[in-house]
């Protein structure tokens, strides 16, 4: 597994982040463990969940932290673990009513740190914005949790970039803890207009990467896979289905453009003697700015198809004959 720190930060985090949404109550404690070990097993340390993770189940709140929580304290391996959660989020039932003043941002992080039995959160992401609050308490806020030794470093997850500049420049103008990392949703594939239904989730656009490459700000993006897109389960003039989690990639992505990129993929992963997934994966990790894509793995077999991303990086020519087909230089 290749490491690499995140600038700003203290962290030298595995390039192949571990996803953990469905792990609380979509499947089995012990399927759960086999998967977390797996992923450790296969040199990971950077684990990403969230504190709102399979509440949409309808059941007990906070299944997936709760787990993790578990499977650390039986595993006794909290500091060799990056942990990243997230809070802060809308609740499900009311998603029009933003949770970023103080006190849910203060609440949110003690319900964590509880939850997930830890003393500190090494990369702590805000999982929603609302523009219409201001950036300076958002960031004192975070700041003053920095300083109090509950989280080592901050996130946004789902800020535009504009946001992201106003919350920069106020941290750099007030001498505060400044924002290490961006989550958005960011793959390969071409999301088809119209398709993303939440106005609260932000998807990388070419203005987006033009900023992280002009600053070197990191990236560790959700939905790297494009929900299983590039797996080999789909195909142009194959239809999907209506059920699952296949629907949604139908909506999202099929496009000529998707289908287009899919087979340029397919084509340099027989020329590289590798998998689908991992040309996927590597033209992430291979981006000319800090790149750390998370992983959404249910099976032992995929931990391990896309553990393997790590290894490979692919040259500026491929990473053109992915977007465009084009290996000619410009």
């Amino acid at each position: 597994m290749l490491y690499r720190n995140i600038p700003g930060t203290p962290l030298n985090a595995a390039v192949i982040c571990m996803g953990t949404a469905g792990f609380g109550g979509g499947m089995p404690r012990e399927d759960a463990f086999r998967l977390f070990d797996l992923y450790v097993e296969q040199g990971g340390n950077f684990i990403d969940t969230a504190l709102v993770y399979d509440d949409w189940l309808g059941r007990e709140r906070s299944l997936t932290e709760i787990r993790i929580g578990e499977w650390l304290k039986e595993r006794g391996h909290r500091e060799q673990l990056i942990l990243a959660t997230k809070g802060a989020h809308p609740e499900l039932a009311t998603m029009h009513i933003p949770r970023l003043g103080r006190a849910d941002i203060e609440a949110d992080i003690a319900r964590s740190l509880r939850q997930l039995q830890t003393d500190y959160i090494d990369l702590y992401w805000l999982h929603r914005d609302d523009a219409s609050v201001p950036v300076d308490e958002i960031m004192e806020t975070l700041h003053d949790e920095v300083k109090a030794g509950r989280i080592r470093s901050i996130g946004c997850s789902n800020w535009t970039v504009e946001r992201i500049k106003q919350a920069q420049s106020y941290a750099a103008e007030h001498g505060l803890t400044p924002f290490a990392a961006s989550q958005p949703l960011w793959n390969l594939a071409v999301c088809t207009p119209g398709s993303v239904g939440d106005p609260t989730l932000v998807v990388m656009s070419d203005a987006d990467r033009s900023y992280f490459a002009e600053t070197g700000m990191t990236v560790i993006p959700y939905s790297s896979q494009a929900n299983g897109f590039f797996s080999g389960r789909y195909a142009r003039g194959k239809d999907a289905g209506t059920q699952g989690s296949a629907a949604g990639v139908q909506k999202m992505y099929f496009n000529d453009a998707s289908f287009d990129r899919l087979e340029r993929v397919q084509q340099l992963a027989s020329e590289l003697g590798t998998t689908s997934t991992v040309i996927a994966l590597s033209y992430l990790t291979s981006q000319p700015f800090p790149v750390f894509p998370i992983i959404g793995a249910s099976k032992p077999e995929y931990v391990l198809d896309s553990c393997a991303a790590s290894e490979v990086t692919l040259t500026p020519a491929q990473l053109r004959f992915l977007e465009t087909g084009s290996y000619v230089s410009v």
